[in-house]
């Protein structure tokens, strides 16, 4: 298996070389071939780091030399449609960070780019790295609420002095995390605009209220310039009730704690791995591990850009500041 990496910035740097330097570490066979960066530095850099054969300034000489097996896309947002489109359209399988694309139409263009891209017809593998599907706590808060019936979440991302005038880059994550843990999408979303212009300009607090396919509830809040790195959320149903506390970027919470109550009384509490790093508690291994793994079995990795595609339109509509999406 021929990997290459495509941007070696600070998340490239601190979660998926780390989680490619175990996996090659761990899978003989596993080459990590080539890193890509616009910057030689900073290519540079990725590859003596965790061990890439070489590195590179130029994409397309990049893929044309190494052939890869895989490749692994992890750019700033207004990058990512077109990057992807190049790989995808020379059939490589492709491992695309989040979110992929700012738009449903540059979401449309990349399905559009795998679907004609493969030998034979065939539509290239691919699958869009949403990590908090692969958080072992999340996976597990969703196994327990699979056997339940699900009547509401509420899903909280507070972060530090996030002044970005667009935080639906990074809200998507928690508008990902509520669908995968309802096993559900969006039926009708209200949005309540919260704004602090005197912070910066599109800096304000965000809040959604939402119905899903499934009957259940959803209440989302998004406090980027509060006093403390977390994720949350509460799982109601009949009878039972799960805090869980997302390990995100050795935040707050880490190394991340799930708490299953019943009747009023704590059932089980499970804790995270407070010995595994932070790219293996924040889902950044196992997306990865997954992802790989599929393409040696040939099997169909996932989630792909369809799976995500309601994520992706819900963010657009809270970067528009539109007070409502339906379905």
């Amino acid at each position: 298996m021929k990997l290459c990496m495509i941007g070696c910035g600070e998340h490239a740097t601190s979660s998926h070389g780390p989680a490619q330097a175990r996996y090659a570490a761990t899978h003989p066979g596993t080459v990590l071939a080539a890193c890509c960066d616009v910057d030689e530095g900073r290519a540079r850099a990725h590859a003596e780091r965790f061990g890439f054969a070489r590195h590179d300034t130029d994409l397309a000489v990049m893929l044309e030399r190494e052939r890869p097996d895989a490749v692994v896309l992890a750019v700033p947002e207004t990058l990512t449609a077109e990057l992807a489109c190049h790989v995808l359209e020379r059939g490589f399988p492709l491992l695309l960070e989040k979110p992929p694309g700012r738009t449903v139409a540059e979401l449309d263009r990349m399905v559009a780019a795998a679907a004609a891209g493969g030998p034979a017809g065939a539509a290239v593998p691919h699958a869009v790295a949403v990590n908090r599907r692969f958080v072992p706590l999340v996976c597990e808060a969703r196994r327990r609420v699979e056997r339940l019936r699900l009547q509401h979440i509420r899903y909280e991302m507070v972060r530090v002095n996030r002044r970005d005038p667009d935080f639906s880059i990074t809200a998507i994550h928690g508008i990902d995390a509520v669908r995968f843990l309802a096993d559900s999408d969006y039926v009708h979303v209200r949005f309540r605009y919260q704004e602090l212009g005197e912070l910066g300009p599109g800096v304000a607090n965000i809040f959604m209220d939402a119905v899903l396919a499934s009957g259940a509830t959803a209440h989302l809040s998004f406090c980027p310039v509060a006093g403390v790195v977390v994720e949350r959320a509460e799982l109601h149903a009949f009878d039972h009730t799960l805090f869980l506390e997302v390990p995100m970027w050795a935040a707050f919470d880490a190394p991340g704690r799930l708490q299953h109550l019943e009747h009023g009384v704590l059932r089980e509490e499970v804790r995270g791995d407070a010995a595994s790093p932070s790219f293996e508690q924040g889902g950044f291994y196992a997306e990865l591990e997954a992802f790989l793994d599929d393409l040696g079995a040939g099997r169909r990795p996932g989630p792909d850009l369809s799976a995500v595609r309601q994520s992706v339109a819900v963010a657009e509509a809270m970067r528009a500041r539109q007070p409502e999406y339906r379905a």
